[in-house]
């Protein structure tokens, strides 16, 4: 059984303004107040997990004991095949101290060249969710959608990696997409369809 969020304020642990939004607007229909991590003044934690949910129980039981509400915390990343699944959880370090993901974006097409990966550009976005209590309870959920790597980036709508995907079937990247269609097919939605099931009572 799957333990059932009643509340009506949750802490978003997340310093990233594009994902606290993006949250906030997945959960508008549940009367959740979100809050940042960010506006709490809680540190980021050291995210040493090898798994995008390793990473995101890490994150949200950080939050949930600093803070003492429950916590959400979305782990997520861009994952191309022809490099193995890079960058994979090390997805905002490659965008480097600034968080400057016009740097990361060129180097998954310079890495790709020199792999000679040709026409595979098969790529993947991953997001996993951990909901955390203050006693140490834990949910977690992973969501994954498929599609391309696209170069030159296209849009500018969305952030991270957006500009550079293109979901299957879709011949518009990310970035290019209104935020309400990209949250019917995105990674996040994903995750997010099972976290609802699973602990929002209907």
């Amino acid at each position: 059984m799957h333990r059932s969020f009643t509340g009506k304020k949750l802490v978003v642990a997340s310093h990233n303004q594009g994902k606290v939004r993006e949250i906030g607007e997945l959960l508008a229909d549940f009367g959740v107040e979100p809050i940042s991590a960010g506006e709490l003044g809680l540190p980021e934690p050291v995210e040493d997990g090898d798994t995008f949910i390793a990473n995101a129980k890490i994150k949200a039981l950080a939050a949930a004991e600093r803070s003492g509400e429950i916590s959400l915390s979305d782990d997520s990343g861009f994952a191309v095949e022809a490099l193995n699944g890079d960058p994979g959880i090390y997805s905002a370090r490659w965008a480097g101290p600034s968080k400057d993901f016009g740097i990361a974006m060129k180097t998954i097409q310079d890495k790709l060249e020199e792999a000679g990966a040709g026409d595979n550009r098969r790529a993947s976005f991953i997001c996993a969710l951990c909901l955390a209590w203050p006693d140490g309870h834990t949910e977690s959920f992973e969501g994954r959608v498929w599609g391309d790597f696209t170069w030159p980036a296209q849009g500018e709508k969305g952030f991270g990696y957006d500009p550079v995907f293109t979901p299957e079937g879709m011949d518009r990247t990310f970035a290019q997409m209104d935020p309400a269609e990209k949250h019917t097919i995105s990674h996040r939605a994903d995750a997010f369809r099972q976290l609802i099931d699973a602990c929002f009572p209907k």
